[in-house]
């Protein structure tokens, strides 16, 4: 492809059929593992010149840890997670009001057994796949037109490639998305929220204990979580916004609005901001889902957030990736490839699980809204029905073993 040849990994051809898949983050290369076992020949395109790092910490809980398992990368993503111990909630002045533990609910509570900076993540995907894909940095596409048997698709770097199928991973954004699905607005649901994070200077004694302080009359949070590298903490924060009207490439409109929203706060929050402007890695975006009838359209499917984002309020937001990945994947193969079979499978068996992550996503946003006359009463989360929803969303789709489909390489 026209981009500099030090940022493509080049593939061992297999003669299956040739995928691309749009976004190197993490829901892009698990899938692209799963794409090469059964036989596929994989190209990632990624927009981002090299892996981004850091990022907020991911979870995974459930079918989530056991797709982890199948994928052989158990002890890898182990030795890369930020080995947190819990979580206090704290007051202003510090004090500790409640305490959770990394091993409650068997690791798949609040804060997982599995813990992992996005980017480190992708990291360990990356380097489990690189020598069997195809992967192209600093690229795009930016183009597509599809038949009945193919793909033809143009890159902004100017090259021109046919593929028998394409899929997008590339986020809540999804470039893809609405160039075969439509424009955005149509499937982004804001929640009412904004998060931002990024990493700081560790001058807070932070010692594998997350602590978050949150201001019920305000809606607004602000915390600070431990990563592997002790010297440094992530610091994250969320806050109420009706409307969300920054572009979410405007760095500087969003540190002033983050500014802006957090004045007062009070607990560590003056001095965490104090660190804003030398932040190497600082995000914010609007806490939103994506909501779609359909993640299909001909030979081009969606995964991960770009297809059935659940937001960060979810907390599911990669574990729905890894099993979403382990499902399309499979199922394509299952179906001998046919994309209208494979994508029907991989609809059918993700849908349930799906609804139930973004349901929590919603309770989550609303126990957070803004107390008023006409604001919804905050959900009860004592009740039978929500251990079930949690259930449903932790576990609640089926792990088919597919290294028996005809063709595969397992």
């Amino acid at each position: 492809m026209s981009v500099d040849d030090s940022k493509r990994e080049h593939p061992v051809r297999t003669g299956g059929p040739r995928v691309l898949v749009a976004g190197a983050s993490i829901a892009g290369p698990a899938l692209a593992h799963w794409l090469r076992r059964w036989g596929a020949e994989v190209t990632v395109v990624e927009r981002a010149p090299e892996l981004r790092p850091g990022g907020q910490a991911v979870d995974a809980r459930g079918v989530a840890r056991e797709v982890i398992a199948r994928m052989g990368l158990d002890a890898a993503v182990r030795a890369a997670c930020t080995d947190t111990a819990g979580a206090h909630t704290v007051d202003a002045d510090g004090r500790v009001l409640e305490t959770f533990r990394a091993d409650d609910e068997g690791g798949d509570g609040y804060i997982a057994d599995i813990e992992i900076l996005r980017g480190d993540l992708a990291q360990v995907l990356y380097d489990a796949t690189r020598d069997g894909v195809e992967y192209v940095f600093g690229d795009r596409i930016a183009a597509l037109t599809q038949d009945a048997d193919g793909v033809d698709v143009v890159f902004a770097g100017g090259d021109r490639r046919r593929f028998d199928l394409v899929v997008g991973a590339d986020g809540l954004h999804s470039e893809l998305r609405a160039m075969v699905f439509g424009p955005r607005e149509r499937f982004l649901r804001h929640l009412g929220h904004v998060l931002a994070f990024y990493s700081v200077p560790n001058k807070f004694g932070l010692d594998r204990w997350l602590l978050e302080h949150q201001d019920q009359e305000s809606g607004r949070s602000a915390l600070l979580r431990p990563i592997q590298d002790a010297t440094r903490a992530m610091a994250m924060f969320y806050f109420p916004a009706a409307g969300f009207d920054v572009d979410h490439r405007d760095v500087a409109a969003q540190k002033a609005l983050l500014r802006e929203r957090m004045a007062g706060l009070g607990w560590l929050t003056a001095d965490i901001l104090a660190h804003l402007d030398d932040a190497p890695d600082f995000y914010l975006d609007q806490v939103a889902q994506v909501v779609m009838d359909r993640w299909s359209s001909g030979r081009v499917a969606l995964l991960g957030d770009a297809g059935f984002s659940s937001s960060p309020m979810s907390g599911q937001g990669t574990g729905l990736a890894l099993v979403g990945a382990y499902v399309l994947a499979g199922e394509l193969a299952a179906a001998g490839w046919d994309p209208a079979a494979g994508f029907d499978r991989y609809e059918a068996r993700m849908r349930s699980f799906v609804e139930a992550n973004q349901e929590i996503g919603r309770l989550n946003a609303q126990s957070r809204a803004l107390p008023g006359p006409d604001a919804e009463p905050r959900p009860d989360f004592t009740g039978e029905w929500f251990a079930e929803l949690v259930g449903r969303a932790i576990n609640g789709v089926e792990l088919p073993d597919y290294a028996g489909v005809p063709g595969t390489t397992a």
